[in-house]
């Protein structure tokens, strides 16, 4: 019964050191690294979740019904008009984000 405990004890212990790793939200990344860009108005919703930082799979289907709702963005500013883009996430993201006439 000792082992068994000492098993279960020693299992629980490995898996509470583990965990935050599992969590963990992506890579550290040199600051160096070049940002990938991505232009909002032709890119599709995961594509646009995994270039813009702080904008997940639901607010990047916000941002493409947006734009085939209203046409495309003409600014970078004018992505504040969707549901869940704040002026920080456009300032985090600015320097990734391409706006390019159709």
């Amino acid at each position: 019964m000792k082992k068994h405990t000492l098993l279960k004890t020693l299992l629980l212990s490995l898996t509470l050191l583990l965990m935050p790793l599992a969590f963990a939200a992506e890579p550290p990344v040199a600051p160096d690294a070049p940002k990938q860009q991505v232009d909002v108005n032709s890119a599709d919703a995961a594509t646009l979740a995994l270039a813009l930082d702080g904008v997940g799979t639901e607010k990047a289907k916000e941002i493409v019904a947006h734009r085939e709702k209203n046409g495309d963005f003409k600014s970078v500013d004018e992505l504040m008009a969707v549901k869940g883009i704040g002026k920080a996430t456009i300032e985090r993201n600015r320097d990734r984000i391409v706006i390019k006439a159709k």
